[in-house]
């Protein structure tokens, strides 16, 4: 056992160190000027992030992590309380039109934040110029919904989502205009900064949304919450990074970016039409009660995916980046990361899969019953969403943009097929042939394609799944045989039994199982250096 704590540790240390300084945990503001430079250089330049490299990716990390645990939190409650002051039809509503924004919604960055940072060298003027093509593409973008608002709300027969989408799409402009600031928080690595803007601009909407939902404004409390976290948001943003744009400037090398944000652009509408498939499916033929129901199954369970996976990419991806002239540092990082995430969405889908009805009327409430078979069937999304995710990290750190477009092209396509195959049975059936599709081909299909070139291979992908697969069906079975036994009893005592029995068979798992014992011992290793205060 020491001798593979020694191993582990080893193995952290070697992927830690691997890491270029990119990752701050500081809440600073980069370095400071040198007399006769441009000021606004220290927003691009990344020089004075070159020390202690181990400490920054823990602390890079920690905060990270601590972030998104704290809006897990909130979010939870915020959607225990809006779960019963409002029906399933005003959430049906709004996800009408969250519907048809998402289809937009990758245009308000066009691609751009990403190719801010991972361009290893870039100007003030290249910056400047691509502030601006947020700003136009993202006001053009909210004209063009207002304008297509009536056309939606015949669409769906409810003319009731017309001052809706006037309303939303409003975010879409105070969104455009922080996208760079962001991007060069990112670059930076002010991640601390970056975290107390999400915080309070969720806990701002949250009581947006709560007060009004109080006072009895339905659907609108749901529209104030969107509006209010995008509006505080921007003015957070816009206080805490100093950064200023200049005009637009001609010949400043600003095609390249505009290029690879075009290809990331492309794959990301492309998939987002298809992703978008099934709730415009489901307003359309089944009304909005049953979106209510679908949307909600999905915001318990793929949104704090989402709230997980966007800061660790946020924190990676300029990581990997650097490293793309190191081949095996960068395989190392890479694969380090690419357990962790198999190792906690494994436990998570095998333990959520028996406690679906419990957690789901603990959260939501008795009138949100329905639900819970959706959110079982999303129980399996969770087998492949993380680990495709991460995966797609290959192609945006190497800029693989047309390998990006060929695997979004592909996803897309087998998406919206499942979403019709399953449409007939309703939200369930569209929910498990979304499950299915992704983990037996759309699965394989990004695998193919992301290890066919450059440091991680495909078989390095599919070794890594099939290393950590057992602890599933060990959280699954271990949880599943608990909940038997107390099926008569409330959902609150289902859960206070069953979790901690399915996280005994997980631990037990991990204590005789190698390969996966050396990546909990490593996240252990991790741990103990944050609490030693290793963080420089």
């Amino acid at each position: 056992m020491k001798r593979e704590s020694h191993n582990a540790a080893r193995s952290l240390s070697i992927g830690a160190d691997a890491v270029l300084p990119l990752v701050a945990g500081k809440f600073q503001t980069g370095g400071e000027a040198i007399a006769g430079e441009d000021p606004n250089q220290r927003h691009f330049d990344t020089a004075h992030l070159t020390g202690n490299l181990k400490s920054r990716m823990l602390s890079s990390g920690f905060i990270t992590t601590s972030a998104q645990g704290v809006q897990f939190v909130l979010n939870l409650a915020a959607m225990m309380v809006l779960a019963r002051l409002l029906t399933p039809a005003d959430f049906g509503l709004v996800a009408m039109v969250t519907v048809v924004t998402s289809f937009l919604r990758v245009f308000r960055d066009v691609g751009l934040s990403t190719a801010t940072v991972q361009r290893e060298g870039i100007t003030h003027a290249q910056v400047s110029n691509l502030f601006w093509t947020n700003v136009a593409v993202s006001g053009l973008i909210m004209v063009i919904l207002a304008a297509a608002s009536p056309a939606i709300a015949s669409f769906y027969r409810e003319p009731r989502l017309v001052t809706i989408t006037l309303a939303v799409s409003v975010t879409f402009l105070l969104t455009g205009l922080v996208v760079q600031h962001q991007a060069l928080l990112n670059r930076q690595m002010r991640f601390k900064a970056l975290a107390v803007i999400d915080i309070v601009s969720m806990v701002a909407s949250m009581a947006v949304a709560i007060g009004m939902a109080w006072f009895g404004c339905g659907y609108w409390s749901l529209v104030g919450m969107s509006v209010s976290a995008a509006l505080v948001r921007c003015a957070m943003v816009w206080m805490i990074s100093i950064w200023r744009p200049q005009f637009p400037k001609r010949r400043s090398g600003t095609r390249s970016l505009l290029g690879f944000g075009a290809s990331l652009t492309a794959s990301g509408f492309i998939y987002s039409i298809a992703r978008g498939t099934d709730s415009l499916l489901l307003g359309r033929f089944f009304g909005a009660d049953s979106v209510g129901f679908y949307t909600r199954a999905g915001v318990l369970l793929l949104r704090p995916l989402e709230q997980l996976l966007g800061p660790m990419s946020a924190v990676f991806l300029p990581v990997l980046s650097r490293l793309q002239t190191q081949p095996y540092r960068y395989r190392l990082t890479f694969l380090q990361m690419f357990e962790v995430a198999a190792l906690a969405s494994f436990v998570g889908s095998g333990m959520l899969l028996p406690l679906a009805k419990p957690i789901t009327l603990v959260v939501l409430g008795s009138q949100w019953e329905q639900t819970a078979n959706i959110v079982t069937a999303f129980a399996f999304v969770a087998l492949f969403l993380p680990l495709s995710s991460v995966s797609t990290w290959l192609f945006n750190s190497q800029g693989r943009g047309r390998d990006s477009l060929r695997t979004s092209v592909a996803s897309s396509v087998i998406t919206a097929a499942a979403f019709v195959a399953g449409l007939p049975f309703g939200p369930v059936g569209v929910a498990l042939a979304f499950a299915v599709s992704g983990l037996l081909v759309q699965m394989p299909i990004l695998f193919f394609i992301a290890g066919r070139s450059g440091p991680v291979s495909t078989a390095d992908l599919w070794q890594a799944f099939f290393r950590h697969l057992p602890i599933w069906g060990v959280a699954c079975g271990a949880t599943f045989l608990a909940h038997a036994l107390v099926l008569r009893l409330g959902p609150v005592t289902q859960l206070i039994v069953c979790g901690p029995v399915g996280l005994i068979g997980v631990a037990g798992f991990i204590w005789i199982h190698a390969p996966t014992r050396r990546v909990a011992l490593s996240l252990l290793s991790m741990i103990q250096q944050l609490k030693a205060g290793r963080l420089g």
